[in-house]
């Protein structure tokens, strides 16, 4: 008789965010009485509490269902996060950088064409179109957590495909060392990419990079949707990375380009605030942000008040699997 192990990157049922609290977090802060959350944090730190959206708030664009495997190894007993939560409740500065932002502003973005280029250190470069990202791999539904650098978290199901099966697909150089990831740059359809003033201060095109032996290990995925469906806009339509064990903003959205490189490649907010978000960005409760802690999150789901959700932080956010990746390397240095 077979006997499943349970680790500490299963999830509870529990645990999962219930869909529509994340859809009407706004109306819902207000009528409890919080005018400003900013108050409460810097303008950076109060994101983490804004979770609370306006009745108002639409998805126009139109998403697909997929068809997809569902390996019991990647399945989960934490409680998802509600749909309409993690729909609505999104860090995607190109569309505005309030968490309401991109759902506000991404309905008319243009996902077909779609062009994703993977080129670099490489034997065969390659160029995947919008169908081949549905239809060049196997499909499968993963339930991960995503704990954000602001110290908020989620249990979401992914839908898509291991990083490292397109990877190989271009057939990588032995010299190749990293892998680097760029967002589309298309300030008509991004509004947050027509200045720095209203992108967050950022230089666009946002990138974000991996070592290699990260961007192969089997948990690492390229998704192209979630809950049964391609991803909306908001969530980074039509592709993006999924990194489970490392923080939120490493896993880079609506990708363009995967290059391999024989040299650590810039990341968008390691430039920005380089004290403050490390290339790694490993999940680590040890290490606090500069302004705020690290030990505990605030789990979103059906509930209200997000600091009545508030849980223990796991280091690598529970998928201690990974661990080997790190090792002799310290982390409290190398955050």
């Amino acid at each position: 008789m077979l006997i499943k192990q349970v680790k500490n990157s299963d999830i509870k049922e529990s645990q999962v965010t219930d869909e529509a609290v994340f859809n009407n977090r706004r109306q819902i802060l207000k009528t409890m009485g919080f005018i400003g959350a900013g108050s409460l944090l810097s303008s950076t730190s109060s994101h983490a509490f804004n979770i609370f959206g306006s009745d108002d708030e639409s998805q126009l664009f139109k998403t697909n269902a997929l068809k997809f495997t569902q390996p019991a190894q990647y399945a989960s007993s934490e409680k998802l996060t509600p749909e309409q939560k993690v729909i609505s409740h999104n860090n995607f500065y190109e569309f505005g950088t309030s968490k309401s932002d991109p759902v506000a502003n991404a309905q008319n973005f243009k996902v077909d064409p779609w062009s994703l280029q993977i080129d670099g250190l490489v034997e065969k470069p390659i160029t995947f179109n919008y169908e081949d990202l549905f239809n060049k791999f196997e499909l499968e539904e993963r339930t991960y957590r995503l704990r954000c650098v602001e110290a908020w978290s989620m249990v979401v199901p992914w839908i898509g495909f291991t990083l490292a099966s397109i990877i190989k697909q271009a057939k990588p150089l032995s010299s190749a060392k990293y892998v680097a990831f760029e967002t589309l740059h298309d300030p008509s359809q991004m509004p947050g990419q027509k200045s720095r003033f209203t992108g967050g201060g950022i230089d666009y095109p946002y990138v974000e990079g991996l070592r290699l032996d990260e961007a192969m290990h089997p948990l690492t995925l390229m998704s192209v949707g979630l809950y049964g469906k391609t991803l909306p806009p908001q969530n980074g339509a039509p592709i993006r990375l999924v990194v489970p064990w490392k923080y939120g903003f490493k896993s880079i959205k609506s990708v363009v380009r995967i290059r391999l490189t024989d040299k650590k490649p810039p990341t968008t907010w390691n430039q920005l605030a380089r004290n403050e978000y490390g290339f790694y960005a490993n999940v680590n409760p040890e290490v606090d942000h500069p302004r705020w802690s690290q030990a505990s999150e605030r789990r979103i789901t059906s509930g209200g008040l997000l600091t009545r959700n508030r849980i223990p932080t796991l280091k690598f956010n529970g998928y201690e699997e990974v661990a080997p990746l790190y090792a002799g390397l310290n982390l409290n240095k190398h955050y």
